[in-house]
């Protein structure tokens, strides 16, 4: 099944090592320890809004009046208070000795000095002690964790870690990747015209980009012909390049061209299973190399090669960066599926919002492996299980994005049998 093939196949994953690594090249990449915060953030008590720093110790009602010692901006060096009130820009240090600040359309100014900077305030109405100040650590406190080994850094972390002056950070390895895609057929330069019984190379192409939208080094993509001695030296290449990994497409079921699992056997791998039990991509087969390396040979059909990406390809690369299962959605299906038994079928589809909020999957009727374009259309994958059964209009189905982290794009859909 899916499930034990998956299961047996992680179990094979070497996680990568960790290295140092700039912030300004972390986004995307993985952390391989946990981050500490080096300081408080804020660093400093200062002022949330402009306005004038005064002492909870002081009258701080309406009608209270104070002559106004100074003024302080973003940047300046905490001055010590002389004087009851203190003009402040919005992030300036407070004043010693003040620890509230009083915005400056709820004062009255009352006189200006020669300098002509405020001498002299009134308060139009009360003030809470210590309101509109920013506390020292208020938002990360010296020495607490604020990111955790295992999260995948976005931009908002970046934020975070430069806030905290964090120039550079341990994060995992980038999987290292080696695509083969075999077949006499395949035309892999889209410059030349195709020959007769020729098409042109769509799984390499695929592969590599989706690999590389995942943060991946793809190492090679090479394209071999329907001979076991070509494909036996690609896969070498491979290896003694550093792959981590060595996905193939083709070669893979039972004919006579079918040359991948004995000539992966003859290389010295430990075969792992050959055939799941799915819909499309069941000769899918994976294996290990004696140094490790893991291979998974995908059959060659387009949607075959994108389930391998989607449901084992990037199941092993997040296990390799300690990355955890990634959340299933549950959406209604928009149309009834009748899935054959025994197979867990994955299902081209569009994820959309109905007028109530709930998600709701439609299911296009051409699922035909060769088929390109309604995947090209497609934003979701409906995984229906082996033991499913009908699913009428309704039915909660799992819903998986099309691509790992990409989301789905929510447009409002009638709900059925709405009239329009």
């Amino acid at each position: 099944s899916y499930a034990q093939a998956l299961e047996r196949l992680c179990a094979h994953v070497r996680p990568l090592a960790g290295e140092a690594c700039p912030l300004a090249a972390a986004s995307g990449r993985v952390l391989a320890q946990d981050v500490a915060s080096p300081m408080d953030l804020p660093s400093f008590d200062h002022a949330a809004m402009d306005g004038y720093a005064l002492s909870s110790r002081g009258a701080l009602d309406a009608g209270a009046e104070h002559d106004v010692g100074g003024s302080q901006a973003a940047g300046d060096v905490a001055a010590r208070a002389y004087q009851p009130a203190w003009e402040i820009m919005t992030g300036a240090q407070l004043p010693d000795g003040l620890d509230t600040v009083v915005p400056v359309e709820r004062t009255q100014l009352l006189g200006q000095g020669h300098d002509g900077l405020p001498a002299r305030i009134r308060l139009l109405e009360a003030v809470e002690p210590g309101a509109n100040v920013r506390l020292a650590g208020s938002d990360v406190a010296k020495g607490s964790r604020i990111l955790a080994a295992g999260v995948r850094i976005e931009p908002a972390h970046v934020m975070l870690l430069a806030a905290l002056g964090i120039r550079r950070v341990e994060a995992v390895r980038a999987p290292r990747v080696a695509i083969i895609c075999t077949g006499k057929e395949l035309q892999a330069d889209p410059q030349r015209p195709l020959a007769a019984g020729q098409i042109h190379n769509s799984n390499g192409p695929y592969l590599g980009a989706a690999l590389s939208g995942m943060g991946v080094q793809v190492l090679s993509c090479e394209t071999v012909d329907d001979t076991a001695d070509n494909y036996a030296r690609a896969v070498r290449q491979a290896r003694e390049s550093g792959a981590d990994l060595i996905v193939s497409t083709g070669a893979v079921s039972m004919g006579r061209y079918d040359f991948v699992p004995e000539t992966l056997r003859r290389l010295g791998a430990e075969v792992l299973f050959h055939k799941v039990a799915m819909r499309p991509g069941k000769p899918l087969l994976a294996a290990r190399m004696d140094d490790g390396v893991l291979v998974l040979a995908l059959p060659g059909t387009p949607m075959a090669v994108a389930v391998g990406f989607r449901f084992f390809i990037v199941p092993v690369l997040r296990t390799m960066q300690g990355l955890g299962s990634e959340p299933p959605l549950q959406a209604r299906l928009d149309t009834a599926q009748q899935p054959k038994a025994g197979l867990r079928h994955f299902l081209r589809a569009r994820v959309a919002q109905d007028a109530e909020g709930c998600l709701r999957a439609v299911v296009p009727a051409a699922q035909q492996p060769f088929r390109i374009r309604p995947f090209a259309e497609a934003d979701a994958w409906v995984v229906l299980p082996e033991t499913a059964g009908d699913c009428p209009v309704g039915t909660m189905v799992q819903v998986v994005g099309m691509n790992p982290g990409s989301g789905f794009t929510l447009m409002p859909t009638r709900a059925p049998g709405a009239t329009t």
